[in-house]
């Protein structure tokens, strides 16, 4: 002890603070490891979520008063940009860009107007409320949105779910008045629950409905959607509520044994070949891109002008009639927040969130990743709950990206978002001078210019490509179109959904154990099942287990296929020992 003393009076001054230095590094460690701090509890990592939704670029804080104020200030700025993307590129803007953003945009409104129109009665609405939500959401989201290509408006899917869920609730025929409160009441629904979404960072719920689940269920909406179409085509005065194909079908062959009107499906198939004939032109010659974006307004122009020339209104062709003019009027008294139905609100409000908010990013990020840039989820769903919640505070209902819409107008060079205010504009306009002319259009060319915008939702090569993917994701992809397509478009949503997880379930409980060999001439370690040429290493097993998460609910099975594996390579190895017999 005493010569251990001597030693450590004998060493120099600079390694005794060495080894007090590293002493005490080793006691902290010691502490650290022993006496671990809590791990941040919900309500801080809540609070984290919101201040990083909030402040995307952070903010330092210091003791200094003055730096503090600065701080405070950059916060605030921080917080003006991530919540107004407009205000970051907007300094950068100019009329280069803005002469394509016109152009994109009033290409945007000739093919807006007499779709919006459509859609509304898709959705058992009044004409105007189509033209009321292209007007607000889409300069909403130009404030707020982060996608330079987007189009907002109404969309065939969602205006399909909004009537078929709600009209089981409140008959749109028998009280058109209580219907109209109950859709902007799931608006008001439907955006807050996207704001929420994107201010928690909840943006992973969107992924339940996987993109086999989107394929088919996009593909059976749109079937059922044309089949809707058949009550404007033919004229058929009486139609059932229920959406699936046969009581559709049911109902399509009883009235063709009553009184329907031949002029009406002759009208609507007339301009339904011109609308695809110019698709056919601009597919092939790019130049002339504007003409499938021009040919609904169009269409709506010559078949208001052939009505009222000859008066076919009076011989059995159904027109508009009255569209009410003027700018959107406010809607807040309208919003129902108690009695019976407000469950239901809020329950049709989540799905409609949800499927809105899935084709949007879905669209969103397919356009994105072709211009090069990244799209923010989060930052969608708050822009697109924000323009929602406005939406339903002056008389717009659940508005989303359009897919076909958002083709038009890349296809037209919009660089930025002030492409869907010139359009929001436009619309703004139709409705203060244009709606007087439109009393005569026919219900049959809404339904011609429905049916024209539903090929694009049926992806069958995408639909056979995930067939020979995964026969899984396959089932769901059948699931959702069946389900849509013979039940309803909530039984095919819960159909998609419950297979979706049922592959998650069944992947994490018996995840595929591989063995793995050698490609010839390279370092690569592949299936040896899917790769016969690769080559086993002797004497050694190797397996991949395919599966992120090992825990108690495939222990047993891998532990199981693990030791199978073994057994079956001992053998192989003993068999190639002896050789030939």
């Amino acid at each position: 002890m005493h010569s251990l003393q001597t030693e450590t009076l004998s060493m120099p001054m600079e390694q005794q603070q060495q080894l007090n230095i590293e002493d005490g590094s080793r006691t902290q460690r010691a502490e650290w490891v022993l006496n671990s701090p809590e791990p941040p509890g919900l309500c801080h990592e809540i609070v984290s979520s919101i201040k990083s939704a909030v402040f995307p670029n952070g903010s330092k804080h210091s003791s200094s008063s003055t730096k503090q104020t600065r701080s405070t200030a950059a916060g605030v700025v921080s917080f003006l940009h991530g919540l107004f993307p407009i205000l970051t590129w907007g300094r950068n803007y100019k009329a280069t860009k803005f002469r394509n953003d016109l152009m994109a945009g009033l290409t945007l409104a000739s093919l807006s107007i007499p779709q919006s129109i459509g859609y509304a009665t898709l959705a058992n609405l009044e004409p105007q409320y189509g033209l009321y939500t292209s007007v607000v959401p889409p300069l909403i989201y130009a404030l707020m949105g982060s996608s330079r290509e987007i189009a907002i408006g109404p969309v065939a899917v969602v205006s399909l779910l909004l009537s078929s869920m709600i009209q089981n609730v409140v008959d749109p025929v028998a009280n058109a008045v209580a219907y109209r409160k109950l859709v902007l009441t799931v608006t008001f629904f439907a955006g807050t629950f996207q704001f929420i979404f994107g201010l928690f960072r909840l943006g992973f719920l969107v992924d339940f409905l996987s993109h086999a689940a989107i394929v088919g269920f996009m593909g059976g909406a749109a079937i059922v959607i044309g089949l809707q179409q058949l009550k404007g085509l033919l004229g058929i005065s009486h139609f059932p509520t229920k959406t699936d194909v046969v009581s559709v079908l049911e109902a399509v062959f009883r009235s063709l044994h009553h009184q329907w009107y031949p002029l009406n499906f002759v009208l609507g198939c007339s301009f339904l070949i011109f609308i695809l004939f110019t698709r056919f032109i601009g597919r092939r010659n790019k130049k002339l891109f504007w003409l499938p974006a021009i040919a609904p307004l169009i269409s709506v122009v010559l078949s208001t002008a052939i009505v009222f020339l000859t008066k076919a209104d009076e011989h059995g062709v159904k027109i508009v009639k009255h569209i009410k003019r003027g700018l959107n009027p406010i809607s807040a008294h309208e919003l129902q927040f108690s009695g019976q139905h407000v469950g239901q609100a809020a329950k049709i409000g989540l799905v409609s969130a949800i499927v809105a908010l899935t084709e949007a990013i879905a669209v969103g990020r397919s356009f994105a990743s072709i211009r090069g840039y990244h799209l923010d989820g989060n930052k969608e769903m708050v822009a697109m709950g924000f323009m929602n919640i406005a939406g339903s505070l002056t008389s717009c209902y659940v508005a989303t990206g359009s897919f076909s819409r958002t083709a038009v107008n890349f296809s037209a060079g919009c660089e930025t978002v002030v492409s869907n205010i010139v359009m929001a504009i436009a619309v703004l306009i139709s409705l203060e001078l244009l709606t007087r002319l439109l009393y005569f259009t026919p219900i049959a060319i809404l339904a011609s210019i429905i049916l024209s915008a539903l090929p694009g939702l049926i992806d069958i090569p995408e639909a056979y490509h995930i067939w020979k993917v995964d026969k899984m994701d396959f089932l769901a992809c059948a699931g959702a179109f069946f389900g849509v397509l013979f039940g309803s478009v909530e039984i095919g949503l819960v159909a998609a959904v419950t297979i979706s997880f049922a592959k998650i379930i069944l992947n994490s409980i018996r995840p595929s154990v591989e063995g793995l060999g050698k490609l010839p001439g390279t370092n690569i370690f592949c299936d040896i099942n899917q790769y016969p040429m690769a080559i086993k290493t002797p004497g050694i097993l190797i397996v991949r287990i395919n599966s992120g998460l090992l825990c108690f609910a495939n222990a047993n099975f891998v532990r199981e296929r693990c030791v199978s594996s073994h057994m079956c390579f001992h053998k192989r190895e003993r068999e190639r020992e002896r050789g030939p017999v």
